[in-house]
């Protein structure tokens, strides 16, 4: 008897952390089906899979994903990593963040519902404890402050009502901070390792929040998507575990690594002055424990920055006009 190949379905696959699933998913032997509507995930991410016979894309919006949707058809896993990520522009358009993080969320809970899948993991953010004491653990308040980070706790609270309701095994996972080779590249404001290559590109000062002393704990992807994996065989549901370095590294740190110039932003409100994930129970739970340090993340990521010249350049006056409403909303 032929051996019967796993089925994943990765939404948001051809995205930053979801393209590196897809990549560990095959390199495993799964056969991998990909849901991205490529509002923010890139075909470059994905490509080098077009030929292979277990990868199978659909560019499809979350938000209209049908209950019967063929490929969740005979579907184990469901990694769910669509929906929007940025921060500061959800001050803005709130509505489109909820619509997406949590109908969409929705949408594909009832698909794997459907399907009766092995096991939902949910891509959740640390952002859901706003400004928490550190090291934060699971235990901790949420205090969500922002539109994003609220669309995406109430995503990962629908994941645990399907659970309690239709039985659907779930997890969740609350990710700090993560970076690495494909982060975001998208004409918003995002996240410092995106906004910094470009800057490093074009030879051009990095723009440091504040005095650049606030601490990240900053996570590599391939760290990341390995807790993902791991969560297949882990036998409990309606978990949640929190994913981070072990560290908590300066943003100044960050550009010394990079080398070169650099320029200060004012420090905006309602920011944490440090994340530290407590990973004492996912290092329980799952035998798992972080395998790349900053130093040798950062050298990974620059080996490939290329993939960062059509990225958006950020100067100091683009960034005060992007952020005009989070000093606005969030102001003591």
């Amino acid at each position: 008897m032929k051996n019967i190949k796993r089925i994943a379905v990765v939404t948001g696959g051809a995205g930053f952390i979801g393209s590196h699933m897809v990549d560990l998913l095959l390199r495993k032997n799964y056969k991998v089906k990909v849901i991205d509507n490529l509002s923010g995930g890139r075909l470059e991410n994905i490509k080098k899979h077009f030929k292979n016979k277990n990868f199978y894309f659909q560019k499809k919006d979350i938000c209209k994903i049908e209950p019967e949707h063929k490929f969740f058809k005979s579907c184990d896993y469901v990694f769910h990593f669509a929906g929007i990520g940025d921060i500061v522009p959800s001050i803005e358009n709130p509505i489109k963040y909820l619509k997406t993080n949590v109908i969409g969320t929705a949408n594909v809970l009832k698909a794997a519902k459907k399907a009766s899948v092995k096991k939902f993991i949910y891509s959740a953010s640390s952002s859901c404890y706003g400004l928490e004491k550190v090291p934060t653990s699971e235990k901790d308040k949420i205090n969500p402050l922002y539109p994003y980070a609220m669309s995406k706790y109430m995503g990962e609270k629908l994941c645990f009502h399907w659970h309690k309701l239709y039985k659907l095994p779930v997890i969740s996972i609350r990710i700090f901070n993560a970076y690495g080779p494909r982060v975001k590249t998208t004409g918003v404001y995002g996240a410092v390792f995106g906004v910094f290559f470009k800057q490093k590109l074009e030879n051009k000062p990095y723009t440091i929040v504040g005095n650049g002393n606030q601490k990240r704990d900053f996570t590599y992807v391939t760290d990341v998507v390995d807790v993902f994996i791991k969560c297949i065989k882990y036998k409990k549901n309606c978990q949640i575990f929190n994913v981070g370095s072990g560290q908590a590294h300066s943003v100044n740190k960050i550009c010394s690594l990079l080398g070169g110039e650099k320029q200060s932003i004012p420090l905006r409100p309602g920011e944490p002055r440090i994340t530290f994930a407590d990973i004492k129970k996912i290092s329980r739970e799952l035998k798992w424990k972080p395998k790349i340090k900053i130093e040798q993340g950062v050298n990974l990521v620059l080996k490939n920055i290329n993939y960062w010249d059509k990225a958006p350049l950020w100067t100091k006056k683009r960034i005060k006009i992007a952020t005009k409403d989070w000093f606005k909303y969030l102001k003591d």
